[in-house]
């Protein structure tokens, strides 16, 4: 498989991927599998017909169709993982060539991250004003911390000022 990465813009690429006929020969292989599993013909148990039956039945088109479908993805995730590119979402893929016994040939335009350059940080000063709290402003908010997280607890004795009855 040759794949090569073309920048568009800061934040997209396309990925021109090329598969020899040879590398798809599994794919065939799953695609006549899985189509001997949908197609029924007489004399043949389900999933058991010849490749060459199937194919005159359902046609090479069909069978190509369902290759391409279980190739591109696989296709696609190794190029991205071998021209080191950085994804952010589903790829616009479009199967340019795809002939019998030839190549596949599809391009895959996607959004990258863009490359960022961080200045050097090393120089710049940040000064940070001194806050001043007051012993009041503490007690105030342990109070409304108190009042919002506190529990009631039940007690054996008779209700008094500032108890909470139910």
């Amino acid at each position: 498989m040759k794949s090569t990465v073309e920048k568009l813009s800061p934040t997209r690429v396309r990925i021109n991927v090329e598969v020899p006929f040879t590398e798809l020969q599994p794919d065939f292989d799953r695609a006549y599998k899985q189509l001997a599993q949908q197609v029924r013909l007489p004399g043949f148990r389900p999933g058991k017909a010849p490749a060459k039956l199937l194919e005159a039945r359902v046609g090479r088109g069909a069978v190509l169709q369902q290759v391409v479908n279980d190739a591109l993805p696989s296709r696609y995730s190794e190029a991205v993982t071998t021209s080191e590119v950085r994804p952010l979402g589903q790829p616009d893929i479009e199967v340019t060539k795809i002939e019998d016994g030839e190549e596949l040939v599809f391009t895959a335009e996607v959004d990258v991250r863009p490359d960022i350059e961080l200045p050097d940080l090393s120089q710049v000063k940040i000064s940070v004003d001194p806050i001043a709290i007051t012993d009041d402003e503490v007690e105030t908010e342990l109070q409304t911390l108190r009042a919002r997280f506190g529990t009631l607890k039940g007690v054996e004795r008779p209700a008094q000022e500032g108890d909470f009855v139910s």
